[in-house]
């Protein structure tokens, strides 16, 4: 029934009764009571319809989502059998009948799947006026194929992660994402994740000590040299400015992988190669500095990948120890995005839409870079650049999820809230527990496809 000509037929009524002159007081009670009890009719059957409606517009949205990963392998005769199955187990309404489901799959202009649904809801007041269904209809369309992600996860692998369970849960939860975010490509290539521990420094693999993109004008030692926490200092500038003698090392072979900020020896280069993504080039300034002899070297960072295993396991060996310097995360994690240096970065194809996204995780505040801080008190120093690095990235477009792990009663970040992209992408969390339950919620929100009517 549609709703247009149900009032079609109560006006031909009305203009009956009105022109009719013969009868009796009760019969033409009867015949103006009419109206009232159909309109009432008519309420509660179309809520009753308005009801099912929405149960089958839920259930259509469902068995399109599930739909579309398997669409491409599909004949079209699976895909509407698969349809069928995956809606009536939806669709819980035993009052509906006659229901039709269609299913359309096509890949020009975009990848897309198109449910579309209807169902015969029987009337229980209207029948007195002629109308015995309503009839209730539904269409869920799904698109992709034509959007891209690539994901960077910066993750604090300090010293204090190693309390209250903090680095399990990031393992854990880390690695749901991971699963979420496998889930959601439909092919290789569609979704990209880096890895970014850090500490202090970041590990780029001893491997690359030939690479052209290190400067080894810091690789060195300060004797007898040490900062409050009994760290050396890391520069000759710092170690000299103390009054103690620098030792340069010639010899790299040993060179565990971790180096420090891009700048200068004395301090960051005036064009703050520390907070932004320009590719190293044959300026020292522009160069990573590997760091002698550190002892906290984190994991090596993996650029870009779809290699889920290899991700998983690196995940796995992660391990708590060091100081923390979110700015070289943040800055390297940009760095894995656009390619240059350690990283290259697969070419963007100009036949989709990119979404690329940087998720940074610390349960501390910023203790010591390459030239600020000792290890152990927070540096605004550090803050500084890391400030610049965080306006330079949302500049870029780039999304950026900050997460704060605060099981230690420490003021929380204004930098870390400053630095997301939105209000609502600052995450303050006090448990262990909750850094696998905001992962997933962020994970849902990056892998869920786009229902676009």
């Amino acid at each position: 029934m549609k709703m247009h000509s149900f009032f079609q037929r109560i006006g031909h009524e009305l203009r009956a009764f009105r022109g009719a002159t013969a009868g009796n007081v009760a019969i033409t009670f009867a015949i103006a009571s009419l109206p009232i009890v159909s309109s009432v009719g008519f309420a509660v059957d179309y809520s009753h319809a308005n009801s099912v409606k929405a149960a089958l517009q839920s259930a259509l949205d469902a068995t399109a989502m599930m739909l579309s990963k398997e669409a491409s392998a599909d004949t079209s005769s699976q895909l509407q059998t698969n349809a069928l199955k995956y809606f009536t187990a939806l669709f819980t309404r035993p009052e509906a009948q006659s229901v039709t489901i269609t299913t359309t799959y096509t890949t020009s202009g975009g990848t897309q799947i198109v449910v579309n649904g209807s169902a015969q809801i029987p009337t229980t007041f209207l029948g007195i006026v002629g109308y015995n269904n309503i009839t209730v209809a539904g269409s869920s369309t799904v698109k992709w194929g034509s959007a891209r992600l690539r994901v960077a996860l910066v993750l604090d692998n300090t010293g204090s992660m190693g309390q209250n369970g903090k680095i399990g849960a990031l393992q854990t939860a880390t690695k749901n994402l991971l699963t979420q975010l496998s889930s959601a490509a439909t092919a290789n290539g569609d979704v990209y994740v880096s890895i970014i521990p850090f500490v202090k420094d970041v590990n780029f693999r001893a491997g690359n000590v030939s690479a052209t993109w290190l400067d080894w004008t810091d690789y060195g030692y300060c004797k007898n040299g040490y900062n409050t926490l009994g760290y050396p200092y890391a520069t000759k500038s710092a170690c000299q400015a103390k009054g103690y003698t620098w030792t340069t090392v010639s010899d790299h072979s040993q060179w565990t992988g971790c180096a420090m900020d891009r700048g200068t020896s004395a301090g960051p280069d005036p064009a703050n190669y520390d907070t932004n993504a320009t590719a190293p080039g044959s300026t020292a300034s522009t160069k990573y500095a590997p760091e002698y002899s550190y002892d906290y070297c984190p994991q090596a960072a993996m650029g870009l990948s779809y290699n889920w295993s290899a991700m998983n396991t690196l995940v796995n060996n992660m391990t708590p120890s060091g100081g923390t310097n979110q700015n070289i995360g943040l800055q390297v994690g940009w760095q894995s995005l656009v390619g240059g240096g350690p990283f290259t970065a697969p070419a963007l194809d100009p036949n989709y839409v990119y979404q690329q996204v940087i998720i940074i995780l610390t349960d501390g505040l910023n203790t010591q870079d390459r030239w600020y801080g000792d290890g152990s008190n927070p540096s605004s120093q550090v803050d500084v650049r890391q400030q610049m690095t965080c306006a330079n990235i949302k500049a870029a477009g780039i999304t950026l999820y900050t997460i704060q792990v605060n099981t230690s009663s420490d003021p929380t970040s204004t930098l870390l809230q400053n630095c997301a992209s939105s209000s609502d992408k600052f995450f303050l969390l006090t448990s262990s527990s909750e850094i696998v339950t905001t992962f997933n919620t962020i994970g849902t929100n990056l892998s869920k496809l786009y229902i676009a009517k």
